[in-house]
This record gives structure tokens, C-alpha cells and sequence, in this order.
């Protein structure tokens, strides 16, 4: 069983789709799929995406990004906790987990998250041009900081006896210096709404040797403190020089 990672698959651009399903059907049969969110706001084109990969894998895992949760395209009125509970319905209907998966003492376990602001607070610049601002739709009372926490209380820490090794997953990063420092201001700006910290705390809890990430659709694979982080992001199609046409093998 080998493991795969992919994130930020936006198949709502149509060569993103169309290297969804042109990949396989044979070579992955044994193997598992981490989707690690960001592959679309639209359901229909969702549930396509997952379809076509429960297809050629024989184990999908999926947590949900950022994009997922956005609501301009669904019904008015809509909030973002309603579309989280539909995306992942459609995910269960459609064979993908959402839930640690365990084979051949190998423990793959997804990580829901948000972020907080432990990056940095957010400017008014990134308030106004940050997309999740206007197109996710939360309830009065509710903030990023809480968001934050709620996502991360339902993750599954639990680790079995047969756990020989820990493959964990989220599609936020879990600390800030997974960023190359040569990235320019235009990327820093954005540290804010990057993920939160308290990811790394539970990446740690869990004992995991890899975590795979997505959401800044900067690949790299990179060791700190005696985990790998890689981020394996498919990206717009114009952003060639940052990510590539591929799925990492991260087992």
C-alpha cells in the first residue's frame, strides 16, 4: 500500500478537472488518496472530483478547506457551518472519509482546522481582499479564534496500540516557518488567514512522522523537529513555477 497526497485541486478550473480524470483507473488500486482540501465550492463539481478518485483509489480521505465552506453559489441564506454538514454528507455518499483510516500499521488521520490569527492579525487590506471575508457566511457570535477551536476539538487524537507509523493531514498549516523565506510581501501579507499553531500542537500529540498540508500552493517537503511536512498542492493552472502536475508519494 503506498500513500498519495494532493491539495488544492480547484477543479473548477477545467484542466485541474481534467487531470483529475485522466488519472489511472489501475495503478492506485491498492493505494491511498489524501485530499487535503480546496478542491471546490461547488458541490456538483465536488462530488464529481470525489467520484472520480474513489474510483481509481482504494481509500479517498478528504478534509475539508477553505473554498469548500464558501456559500456564494449555494441557496440564500446558507451559512458556512450548513455547507460543511452538506460537503461532507457528500463526501460519505461518494466513499471518501473523513475519518482516520488504518491498514497494515499505518494510521492516515485527517485534520480539521481553521485558522486563528496566530500567524498575525489580519490588516485592513487583507480583510478587503481576502475572499473567505465575504464568501464564507458564519453566525454573528462566532469568530475566527472560536472557528479555530471548534475544528480542531473534533479531531481524533486517539492513538492504537497496531500504529506503527502516522501519517497525519490538514488542509491549514500548523506553524508559519513551512513558508519559504524568500517568498515576497504580497505572500506575507496573507500570514494571518495561513492556519494556526495549535495544528502543530496536536501534529505532535498524535506522534506523526508526516504531515501533509495545502492551502498556500507552495510545494515543498521539508523536516522540522523530526516530522516532514509536505505540501503537495495542484494549484491554478497559471502557477506552474510553485506547484507541479503531480501527487506526492509520501509513503
Amino acid at each position: 500500500m503506498r500513500v498519495f497526497a494532493v491539495s488544492d485541486v480547484h477543479v473548477d478550473y477545467s484542466p485541474n478537472l481534467q487531470w483529475v480524470e485522466q488519472l489511472s483507473t489501475s495503478d492506485y488500486q491498492h493505494d491511498v488518496l489524501i485530499l487535503a482540501g480546496d478542491v471546490s465550492d461547488s458541490l456538483p463539481l465536488l462530488i464529481r472530483c470525489f467520484q472520480a478518485l474513489t474510483r481509481r483509489f482504494k481509500k479517498v480521505l478528504f478534509t475539508p478547506g477553505n473554498h469548500e465552506l464558501w456559500v456564494l453559489r449555494d441557496r440564500p441564506g446558507m451559512t458556512s457551518l450548513e455547507k460543511l454538514q452538506a460537503v461532507r454528507c457528500a463526501a460519505v455518499a461518494c466513499g471518501v472519509s473523513l475519518q482516520p483510516y488504518r491498514c497494515d500499521g499505518v494510521a492516515v488521520v485527517p485534520l480539521a482546522s481553521w485558522y486563528d490569527y496566530s500567524f498575525g492579525l489580519p490588516g485592513e487590506e487583507l480583510q478587503q481582499i481576502w475572499m473567505d471575508f465575504r464568501a464564507c457566511r458564519w453566525p454573528d457570535d462566532v469568530d475566527a479564534h472560536q472557528l479555530t477551536l471548534s475544528f480542531l476539538a473534533g479531531n481524533d487524537l486517539r492513538r492504537m496500540p497496531e500504529d506503527k507509523t502516522i501519517i497525519s493531514f490538514s488542509h491549514f498549516l500548523p506553524r508559519i516557518d513551512l513558508v519559504p523565506v524568500y517568498v515576497p510581501e504580497s505572500v506575507r501579507r496573507l500570514f494571518p488567514v495561513f492556519g494556526t499553531e495549535r495544528l502543530d500542537l496536536q501534529i505532535r500529540e498524535l506522534g506523526s512522522s508526516v504531515h501533509v498540508y495545502g492551502h498556500s500552493h507552495l510545494n515543498r517537503s521539508v523536516h522540522l523537529g523530526g516530522v516532514r511536512y509536505v505540501n503537495s498542492a495542484l494549484g491554478y493552472p497559471h502557477e506552474t513555477r510553485i506547484t507541479t502536475r503531480s501527487m506526492a508519494c509520501v509513503l
